[in-house]
């Protein structure tokens, strides 16, 4: 009987220390990852080429909701999906900016940019 019961607190203490990790490795995104919030950003991808280019109604409304938190606004800018798809990075930070956003991160530090 006392067998099981130490087999039962291990598993249990086990589960613990796998949800303390799990905590310290969390995503600066919350529950998706910077790679799966990139793909959110599909309507920006020619603002975050060009710098000159419109910015739409689409691409504010998805960078408004990620830029709520700024450590994964800047996570998915530099991410491998985001990079891969062309953004680029010092013209994708101004996005904030050019959608009028009244309280944007002026100043974050964002990799090696700043948000304007």
């Amino acid at each position: 009987m006392e067998t099981p019961m130490k087999f039962i607190c291990i598993l249990g203490l086990l589960a613990v220390v796998i949800s303390f990790n799990g905590v310290d490795g969390a995503s600066p995104c919350g529950k998706s990852t910077p790679d799966e919030e990139a793909m959110n950003l599909a309507p920006c991808a020619t603002a975050a080429q060009d710098a000159k280019a419109a910015v739409s109604d689409g691409c504010c409304k998805q960078v408004k909701r990620i830029g709520a938190n700024p450590s994964c606004l800047c996570s998915v800018l530099l991410s491998d999906t985001a990079k891969s798809s062309g953004v680029k990075p010092e013209i994708a930070i101004t996005i904030p900016k050019r959608c009028n956003f009244a309280n944007r991160p002026v100043g974050y530090k964002c990799g090696g940019y700043t948000l304007p």
